[in-house]
């Protein structure tokens, strides 16, 4: 069976996703920290803690890893993290065309479906016992 011709709206997530760009995946997120010197206030006091500081924050193999950034980076780490987050609709956009794209060529012919269309239950095979009956002895 030949493949159908590439829809237009698999065709426009793949421009989408042929565009490369840097990106990453996580969140930005500022953090206040205890510096562990003694005698430091940021040890027994939350409100002393040292901060603000940025660092993005992602999931690997089911445990947290974080990196700080620089402020002056900040917002280059935020646009990174939303081309990642594009991406991701992007990817997702391609999945979608493709099954939809995917479900069509799995319909049948419309010729095929009229005249050859299986009726239910019109099988004569019937099923066989695999194991013996108990006796009611």
């Amino acid at each position: 069976m030949a493949e159908s011709p590439v829809p237009p709206a698999v065709q426009e997530t793949v421009q989408a996703l042929l565009e490369p760009r840097p990106m990453r995946r996580g969140s930005l997120s500022e953090r206040f920290m205890r510096c562990g010197k003694a005698g430091c206030p940021c040890a027994d006091d939350p409100s002393a803690r040292h901060g603000p500081y940025d660092s993005v924050t992602r999931g690997v193999g089911g445990q947290t890893r974080s990196r700080r950034v620089p402020p002056e980076q900040a917002e280059l780490a935020r646009s990174q993290i939303e081309a990642g987050h594009e991406f991701r609709k992007h990817v997702e956009a391609y999945w979608q065309a493709c099954e939809a794209w995917a479900d069509v060529e799995l319909e049948p012919p419309e010729a095929a479906s009229q005249d050859g269309a299986a009726k239910k239950g019109a099988s004569k095979r019937r099923s066989t016992r695999r194991s013996s009956p108990k006796s009611k002895s």
